[in-house]
C-alpha cells in the first residue's frame, strides 16, 4: 500500500511489520499519517503468508521475509523515490537490520523492539520442553496470547540460527534509531543494548519507562511513534 502526500515528493519510509502482524498494524497507520502530513510517503506491505499475501504462515523464513523487504525496496526505487528511510517494528525490526546491512543508498533506519537473535527470544519464550514439541509437531503456541497452535515448520528456527543481525549490523551505513520499552516482555532489552553496541553510524537509543512490547499505554505508543517519525523526517527531509 503506498500512501502519498498531497504535494509532489521523492521521499518515502517503507515499513515492515512484526510477527504475526500486518502492513495495517497501529504502528504502521500512525506513522503513514505522522509522515505524510510531514510531506513523506509510505509503502506498507505484508510478509509472505501474513495479511493478503499469498503463501502458508507455516513456510515463512527470515530469508523470505529479507528478501521481500529488498524488493518493497527496489519497487519504490523504481517508482522514482530517491530519499528512502527503512523501518521495522519487532520481526521486521530484524528483517530492516539485515537488509539494511547489505544497502547503502538508504537514508535512515528506524527500528522499534527489534528482535536481534529471534533464535534466543524464541528460546526464552517457549523453554526446552516447547522447543522439543515445535520440533515434533512443526506446531507453535501463539505468541500473541490465543488459545490455538499455530502451524510453524521448525525449519523457521533453523533460519533463525543463520540470521543473527548483531554482526551484519556493524555494515550499515544509514543512521539508526532503536526505541524500546523496559518491560517488553518478548524482545529481551539486551538485544537491543547489543546491537546499538555493534552500529558503526550516527544512533540513538530510547529506553522508555514502563513500555511494554504494544506500547499499550497511550502515552507510550504516542512517545514511540513520535520519535520515529521525528527520525525518519529528520533525514529524509534533509537537504
Amino acid at each position: 500500500m503506498l500512501t502519498t502526500p498531497d504535494r509532489d515528493t521523492d521521499q518515502i519510509a517503507v515499513l515492515c511489520h512484526g510477527f504475526l502482524s500486518g502492513k495495517n498494524s497501529s504502528t504502521n497507520k500512525t506513522l503513514t499519517r505522522l509522515l505524510t502530513d510531514r510531506g513523506i510517503a509510505t509503502f506498507r506491505f505484508d510478509f509472505f503468508g501474513h495479511g493478503e499475501s499469498d503463501g502458508p504462515f507455516e513456510q515463512i523464513t527470515n530469508t523470505l521475509a529479507v528478501d521481500q523487504a529488498q524488493a518493497a525496496l527496489d519497487l519504490v526505487r523504481q517508482k522514482g523515490y530517491r530519499r528512502i528511510g527503512l523501518m521495522g517494528s519487532s520481526f521486521g525490526g530484524l528483517v530492516a537490520t539485515l537488509v539494511a546491512a547489505q544497502r547503502t543508498d538508504l537514508a535512515c533506519l528506524a527500528l522499534k523492539c527489534p528482535v536481534v537473535d529471534f533464535a534466543e527470544e524464541l528460546r526464552l519464550e517457549f523453554g526446552e520442553a516447547e522447543m522439543a514439541q515445535w520440533k515434533a509437531t512443526d506446531t507453535v503456541p501463539n505468541i500473541m496470547g490465543g488459545q490455538d497452535r499455530i502451524a510453524l515448520r521448525y525449519a523457521f528456527y533453523e533460519d533463525c540460527l543463520r540470521r543473527i543481525a548483531y554482526e551484519p549490523a556493524r555494515s550499515i551505513t544509514a543512521p539508526t534509531v532503536i526505541v524500546q520499552g523496559d518491560k517488553d516482555e518478548h524482545v529481551p532489552l539486551h538485544q537491543s543494548q547489543r546491537l546499538y553496541e555493534a552500529l558503526q553510524v550516527k544512533k540513538r537509543m530510547e529506553v522508555l519507562p514502563g513500555a511494554d512490547h504494544q506500547f499499550t499505554k497511550g502515552e507510550d505508543f504516542t512517545r514511540m511513534t513520535d520519535l520515529i517519525a521525528d527520525w525518519l523526517t529528520s533525514y529524509l527531509t534533509a537537504p
